[in-house]
């Protein structure tokens, strides 16, 4: 087990911080700075394959189906927090978009001894949440040989479910197990096993890419705005009012009036300005359009 360990990537020595101890801070900050600048190429260079994992989420959203993230430690805090952030962004149920972590939520704040190295555990959580054929998994470890998303993954092939694999190692056993493998070549840590950096930063933007990209295509984005925005605080409230001034081409008073007509849909808002229509037919037109806004519009313009 140890010589397999040193063989990984994220495991492996990096030369330009052999002296990281001894570097000033100024110099410590420069070489983080200059490491974390391979990340995105790294993400750039799978593109391809982060976009069949989209279509398969948007095919299982589109079915009645979830798309859930499976991991251990970073790897697993990475997908709970994805998944934490769709419903106020996108409007959507927490039931969605589900983020599985070993040892629970308890091991989002401390770690959960052993919890990782079990495949029968991912399974029992799998089960637990009713993982079916219709919802896609996405297993993600930075090693790409975590037993308990190697577990996952098998199950989740075992029910005919679409199968995902974030790694940041070449030829993954992790890879190897699932239907789309998305390999994340940061190369060695700044601090040698850290994948909470690099990898961690790559796996991050690929989970941006995945639930925003879905959410583009399942029509919770008008222009590059938020349309979907659960308006559930102050914050939120004043954030989708001017989502709403910007989409209708209208002032703060308008918006904000629509608005409080349209229940704090955003959504509603936008189309009852744009058509010069109540809150009633604007969602009829919403949902006869699948909820996107351009359709809803098309041939509905107010004064056409």
């Amino acid at each position: 087990m140890e010589q397999e360990t040193v063989k990984l990537m994220t495991e492996r020595d990096n030369p330009r911080t052999a002296e990281l101890d001894v570097m000033t801070t100024g110099e410590i900050l420069r070489v983080m700075n200059d490491e974390d600048k391979q990340v995105a190429v790294a993400v750039e260079s799978q593109l391809g394959s982060i976009e069949a994992a989209v279509e398969a989420a948007v095919r299982a959203f589109e079915q009645g189906g979830r798309l859930v993230y499976i991991g251990a430690g970073t790897s697993g805090r990475l997908g709970v927090l994805d998944a934490a952030e769709c419903p106020p962004t996108f409007g959507v149920d927490a039931s969605m978009v589900v983020g599985l972590i070993a040892g629970g939520e308890a091991a989002l704040v401390k770690a959960i001894e052993g919890a990782e190295d079990d495949k029968e555990l991912a399974v029992k959580d799998l089960q637990q949440i009713h993982f079916s054929a219709q919802d896609v998994l996405v297993g993600i470890a930075a090693s790409g040989r975590t037993p308990y998303v190697l577990g996952g993954l098998k199950y989740a092939a075992g029910v005919g479910a679409p199968t995902v694999a974030i790694s940041c190692s070449p030829d993954s056993a992790v890879a190897r197990e699932a239907q789309v493998a998305i390999t994340l070549l940061t190369g060695p840590e700044v601090l040698t096993g850290s994948t909470r950096l690099k990898a961690g930063t790559a796996t991050k933007m690929v989970l941006n890419m995945l639930t925003t990209a879905s959410m583009v295509k399942l029509g919770k984005v008008y222009g590059n705005l938020m349309v979907d925005v659960k308006a559930s605080n102050e914050k939120l409230i004043d954030r989708a009012r001017r989502i709403v001034e910007r989409a209708a081409g209208v002032n703060c008073e308008e918006a904000a009036g629509a608005l409080n007509e349209a229940d704090l849909h955003a959504k509603t808002a936008i189309v009852m300005l744009k058509c010069g229509c109540s809150a009633e037919e604007a969602g009829a037109l919403l949902t006869a359009a699948g909820g996107f806004i351009s359709k809803a519009l098309t041939g509905k313009l107010k004064g056409d």
